[in-house]
């Protein structure tokens, strides 16, 4: 019983800090929440949580602020993350079915949770190596080019024009184009190039040379595209909300925009879809910004996540409203890309 009341204490200095900027005391606990117990027992429950370190006094004669620590409680026992309005949702969804491709759907996704977070978001773009190949067509341009057409479940779409050295009848074609298919639809991109490469060495293969032509630009294809390291950013400007904690955590967390190999290292091993991770302060793997806050997941189709979004940004953030935003466009943006 007490330790679910110094819980709900925990809880209403997290949320008036947030919302106020100010250090929070007993009178204005007892003011603003229904705790149900006299300021002398909010006093003795903060001064219990101080000592544990979940809060700390910024300066003599100030009220009390939340630690790491403290942060990190509040969001562990949070019993529910704080659901999207119909309202919300119907944004999301709006805003992201309206992308043309796969850069769109990046940068529709990073400004949305920008606006709906009011932090630095950042979107990772899918990591090739994680992804399978969905569709593979071969097009006759003419009687001597083909037209190569790959369809990644990044919604990544690759194309090669193919000199062939003879003709192609519509059976051979339609073939050849199974043959491919076989041998890398529904595969992991590793395991599509190997199988591949297999059939283009294999000499027994119908139609071996133009069989090998084609597998070996398919192969290209997949070996020229680079992404695992790319990210897309923004909402920088609401940084300027926080300047009363700028030298510790804003100018460090500005400079970190510009090496997106920083930003993919804050951004985690955040594999899972569906799992929120929230890393606060000095649990990031980032000295320099430890006054930093992480909220991130993994997205991509069906359960398979190919990369990670998240948002970036002080300490002192609306978790549960955060943690929402970022599941909540995960989910869209796995769903359009599972039906692109």
């Amino acid at each position: 019983m007490v330790e679910d009341r110094r819980l709900a204490v925990l809880r209403a200095i997290v949320e008036d800090y947030v919302s106020t900027e100010e250090p929070v005391g007993s009178k204005s606990l007892v003011e603003r929440h229904g705790l149900g117990v006299s300021p002398a027992t909010v006093r003795n429950d903060m001064a219990a949580l101080e000592e544990e370190g979940y809060i700390t006094q910024p300066h003599t004669s100030a009220g009390r602020i939340p630690t790491d620590k403290g942060y990190r409680m509040f969001v562990d026992r949070l019993t529910t993350v704080k659901p999207m309005t119909p309202a919300e949702k119907r944004a999301i969804s709006t805003f992201l079915e309206g992308a043309v491709d796969l850069d769109d759907v990046v940068h529709r996704s990073v400004r949305l949770l920008a606006q709906l977070t009011r932090q630095v978001a950042v979107v990772q773009y899918p990591v090739l190596s994680r992804s399978t190949i969905r569709h593979i067509d071969l097009i006759a341009l003419t009687d001597l080019r083909l037209l190569i057409v790959i369809i990644l479940s990044t919604g990544r779409v690759e194309q090669r024009l193919l000199e062939l050295a003879s003709p192609l009848t519509d059976d051979q074609l339609g073939a050849l184009r199974s043959r491919i298919g076989r041998a890398a639809i529904g595969e992991p991109i590793v395991d599509a190039v190997s199988a591949l490469q297999a059939l283009r060495d294999d000499p027994q293969v119908p139609e071996a040379p133009t069989t090998g032509d084609v597998a070996s630009a398919v192969c290209e294809a997949l070996s020229d595209h680079r992404s695992d390291e790319r990210v897309a950013v923004g909402g920088t400007a609401n940084l300027a909300r926080f300047g009363d904690n700028f030298d510790t955590a804003v100018r460090p967390l500005l400079e970190a925009l510009e090496e997106h190999v920083v930003l993919l290292k804050l951004l985690g091993e955040a594999t899972e879809g569906g799992l929120v991770t929230v890393r606060i302060g000095h649990e990031g793997t980032v000295s320099e910004l430890a006054s930093t806050s992480v909220v991130a997941t993994g997205y991509g189709p069906g359960e398979q996540a190919l990369a990670t979004l998240g948002i970036v940004g002080p300490t002192r953030m609306d978790y549960p409203t955060t943690m929402a935003a970022v599941r909540a466009v995960a989910r869209y943006v796995s769903r359009v890309l599972d039906e692109g």
